[in-house]
């Protein structure tokens, strides 16, 4: 079995237990092995967030969606990370920049649809398009 494969095994363990300063050293040994491995940074970036380190949160997430530009759950993230960190700015005072990350959330989330509705058109492209807001039955 290669190395980053183990390291990541090691990560996902500590992560499912809650260990998430060992998750981290792990994904980021994995990462060292095979640095564009895009698994391993979702796994790393969810880890960082969990430890509120959105700065770095936010770098890992970018640099997914730049490798992969196709990654709906790169953009998802993203929008999770600027979400939490506009919580923080807004309980900081700092409305203009909570504004703004906010902002950028819904950004990021839009493209997170827009690539997963890209998707789904590709593998099912009879798939009927979305009707109005309301449409849809809901089941309680």
């Amino acid at each position: 079995m290669s190395t980053h494969v183990e390291y990541y095994k090691v990560a996902m363990a500590a992560y499912g237990q809650g260990d998430n300063a060992s998750a981290i050293e792990a994904f980021e040994k994995a990462l060292v092995e095979k640095p564009d491995w895009t698994e391993a940074m979702h796994g790393l970036a969810l880890a960082l967030m969990h430890m509120d380190e959105l700065d770095r949160a936010i770098e890992v997430g970018h640099a997914i969606a730049k490798i992969d530009k196709e990654d709906p759950f790169a953009h998802t993230s993203l929008s999770m990370f600027y979400q939490r960190k506009s919580q923080i700015a807004e309980k900081a005072g700092l409305e203009k920049e909570a504004k703004e990350l906010i902002k950028t959330a819904e950004d990021q989330g839009s493209k997170a649809r827009l690539l997963s509705w890209k998707i789904e058109l590709r593998t099912n492209p009879t798939a009927p398009p979305p009707g109005p807001i309301g449409s849809m039955d809901v089941i309680d």
